[in-house]
């Protein structure tokens, strides 16, 4: 079973190098972060997750994006675009409509390549170059390969990447493309690119920068600073509860990893860690299975569809250090259906605000959970959407509204407005 405890005051193992180093969750294990290249425990197989001999406090924070958070992370830079600094939109009619007290959209569609990824390959490319590897690969439904290919570009390195074919959307494909990826189009879903690229990389052929890599969720963690303190100076408070969509559920570790930090570093009291709620779509559930189940883990499914191509994932690997986060803040889990993910993109675009369908799950789960009256009225919530409207045009397309043909001239174009 996995431990996620911090100790009141760290101390730095013998194999930590310049206060770093990667704990086991399971056995507790400590290793060595970049002697050599590992992603699981070398002992028991179980997730590492890298640690520190200082934990952060709000004060230590100084510049902007994800390097502000310097002293939360394992390097003082990284390789940057820059990306972080994304906004945290006010919805006014969005949250009247749902019906809470306070409702803002954390916007990770605008970071460089338009998804949150961005912040976990600044961290992972740099330590790629710490680890001085010379090919980086990932699986991807899409949103990684249009990172990892852009930074690996920005780093001068090769870059390999593994999608499945016919399940990505052409404007990520083309992101990859672009920056000069290596493209390989697998016979079978995410799952199954991921067990090739893991396999790759156990043979030392790729250094893996998928969410299994722990440096990959240390970026990933800003999200939740950024969150924290932007709420705080608009509000004078955090919020209560941060709905989130969930595909292989790094994102929700990497929170709750960044709420532990600052608890720890007593910067942040128990009773004020936001709920983790997490969303997926009805054909990509097995985290809602395992909350509603009580598992430990979650049960890998074989078959996942959905319109939400971001979050097609049967087998988060990141669930053994995402569920306890759930738990552990008081949050849940819910699936929605794919009509419900598109009227929520709808909503959201009425105010301005562009996401792929994916992010738009988040919205979709806040309303279904207050409808049911798992969340209350007097909550303070904020929504997170990874990935940008461009993502996927063809998505947003079919969402919106169509052309309407008109004849050349001005006289018909007035008839036309008039009917």
């Amino acid at each position: 079973m996995a431990d996620l405890a911090l100790p009141d005051a760290p101390d730095a193992p013998g194999v930590a190098d310049d206060g770093v180093w990667l704990h086991c969750i399971e056995c507790g294990r400590d290793h060595a972060p970049f002697d050599d290249i590992i992603y699981t425990c070398p002992d028991c197989g179980g997730l590492l997750e890298a640690r520190y001999d200082r934990y952060p406090t709000f004060d230590g924070f100084d510049g902007r994006g994800v390097w502000r958070y310097n002293v939360a992370l394992p390097f003082e830079a990284g390789v940057t675009l820059p990306e972080g600094d994304t906004p945290l939109h006010r919805v006014p009619r969005l949250r009247e409509s749902i019906g809470v007290r306070n409702l803002r959209i954390k916007h990770e569609g605008m970071n460089p390549t338009g998804s949150f990824k961005d912040r976990g390959m600044t961290v992972g490319v740099r330590v790629a170059e710490e680890l001085g590897v010379d090919r980086l690969a990932c699986a991807s439904t899409g949103n990684t390969s249009a990172a990892l290919a852009a930074y690996g570009a920005r780093a001068g390195l090769q870059t390999l990447v593994l999608l499945p074919a016919g399940k990505v959307a052409a404007g990520k494909i083309a992101q990859a493309s672009l920056h000069g990826a290596r493209i390989l189009e697998v016979d079978g879903n995410f799952d199954a690119c991921l067990d090739i690229v893991q396999g790759l990389a156990d043979r030392g052929e790729a250094y893996l920068l998928n969410s299994l890599n722990p440096f990959r969720l240390e970026g990933q963690k800003t999200i939740g600073l950024e969150i924290l303190e932007a709420f705080r100076d608009d509000h004078g408070r955090f919020p209560d509860r941060i709905v989130l969509p969930v595909g292989n559920a790094g994102n929700t570790a990497a929170l709750y990893k960044c709420f532990r930090e600052l608890v720890a570093g007593g910067d942040l009291a128990e009773e004020d860690v936001p709920k983790l709620t997490g969303v997926q779509a009805e054909g990509a559930a097995p985290m809602v299975e395992a909350i509603e189940e009580g598992l430990e883990d979650t049960r890998r499914w074989e078959h996942v569809e959905t319109i939400a191509t971001a979050i097609r994932i049967g087998n988060p690997v990141n669930a053994p250090k995402a569920l306890p986060g759930i738990r552990a803040t008081g949050g849940t889990a819910v699936a929605v259906s794919d009509s419900g993910i598109t009227a929520a993109q709808r909503d959201l675009a009425e105010e301005g605000v562009g996401v792929e369908p994916a992010s738009a799950a988040s919205v979709a789960g806040l309303r279904k959970l207050r409808e049911e009256g798992v969340v209350d009225a007097d909550e303070d919530v904020v929504c997170l959407t990874t990935g940008h409207l461009l993502k996927d045009p063809d998505a947003a397309a079919a969402a919106g509204s169509d052309p309407e043909p008109v004849a050349n001239s001005t006289e018909a174009v007035l008839e036309h407005l008039a009917e």
